[in-house]
């Protein structure tokens, strides 16, 4: 018998997974154990979830399904205004991708966080197979990784409207727009794809009991059977790629706008240059903060009920804060939003006037 599974079988008789209905994971875990192979291949990983708190999940299934719905319309509002705006400024079309990106940011973690509170064997976990595990924390990468670059894009454009205002319709077209979306998109889609395959080639042992909801990047790593540095290179170069590069084109753009802003004479004239750059600001410090807590650390220092906190704050809290950040700040958006919102009203009052006797 291999030096697992004895580990995993003192786990089990030492009753060490932490949560209720102990016996049906061992008994998962015996299935694995059973399996010939890579156990982990053949059985995936089981997600903890909530389930060690049973008393909360009425409370907990109503708040994710009041702030998901919330998400969700709040960024297919924006989406549809966009849309409904006859000529797009280049600003619009980046608010636009970034709610498509938080839209599927959401989509890829919060539903199957609902069924496994609704689930009728909640309290036992749930199973996710190694492959749908590797998906969802690569698509969950993608994602993220899109909108760091996006982000730095936007601050491009930024830096164009205040610093090259006679220019910025000649430098910032929709073709450059377009480029720009995509690069995003496929850089952060190159760098999850390296990232997943880095982690998934390492060696897990134990008892593959995720606790988490989703498969995190820091949930897998601390099941990962290594004590080297070494192992920790990829999250560290995924890092530096998503983080800190985008952050110095970031820094380079608002230091430019910085400076530009004290040549201006007119203190009303920085205002208003100013206000343009505050919810990207504020949407920027957002992502940055909670992904550079979560991820820009040794492994030594994870702790897994924690980031499983924080992750609920990051996966569900900021996507809803983004689109009121955004319709409350930027008089584009919120002129859309208005409009829209003011044509389903008429529609609605005209629908009721055609049902009246």
């Amino acid at each position: 018998m291999s030096h697992r599974m004895v580990l995993r079988k003192e786990r089990c008789s030492e009753g060490n997974f932490g949560i209720t209905a102990n016996s049906e994971r061992c008994l998962w875990a015996g299935r694995c154990m059973a399996s010939p192979g890579n156990a982990t291949m053949s059985c995936g990983f089981l997600l903890q979830g909530f389930s060690e708190f049973p008393h909360l999940r009425p409370a907990l299934f109503l708040l994710l399904l009041t702030v998901h719905l919330a998400t969700l319309g709040g960024n297919l509002l924006i989406l549809v205004a966009v849309a409904s705006v006859p000529s797009r400024p280049p600003m619009l079309l980046f608010l636009c991708q970034l709610s498509a990106i938080e839209l599927c940011y959401t989509l890829v973690v919060v539903p199957r966080s609902l069924a496994d509170l609704a689930a009728p064997g909640f309290g036992k976990g749930s199973p996710i197979s190694f492959l749908g595990c590797a998906a969802q924390m690569q698509m969950f990468v993608a994602l993220g990784g899109a909108e760091c670059f996006l982000l730095a894009a936007m601050a491009y454009d930024r830096y164009v409207a205040i610093c090259h205002p006679l220019r910025y319709a000649a430098v910032v077209t929709p073709g450059l727009c377009a480029r720009l979306a995509l690069a995003c998109c496929l850089g952060g889609l190159a760098v999850s794809v390296g990232l997943t395959v880095a982690v998934f080639h390492l060696p897990f042992c134990g008892s593959r009991l995720l606790v988490h909801f989703f498969c995190d990047i820091t949930a897998l790593l601390h099941l990962a059977c290594t004590q080297s540095y070494a192992d920790e290179l990829p999250l560290l170069g995924t890092c530096l790629v998503l983080l800190l590069l985008p952050s110095v084109l970031i820094l380079a753009s608002y230091g430019a706008i910085a400076a530009a802003l004290r040549r201006l004479r007119s203190p009303q004239g920085r205002r208003k240059a100013a206000s343009t750059c505050g919810s990207h600001l504020a949407v920027t410090f957002l992502h940055y903060g909670c992904a550079t807590f979560m991820y820009v650390r040794p492994k030594a220092s994870y702790s897994p009920r924690r980031d499983r906190t924080l992750a609920l704050v990051y996966t569900n809290i900021t996507p809803l804060l983004y689109p009121l950040i955004y319709s409350l700040r930027n008089r584009e958006i919120t002129a859309a939003i208005r409009r829209v919102l003011g044509r389903w009203r008429g529609r609605a009052e005209g629908w009721v006037r055609v049902c009246e006797p």
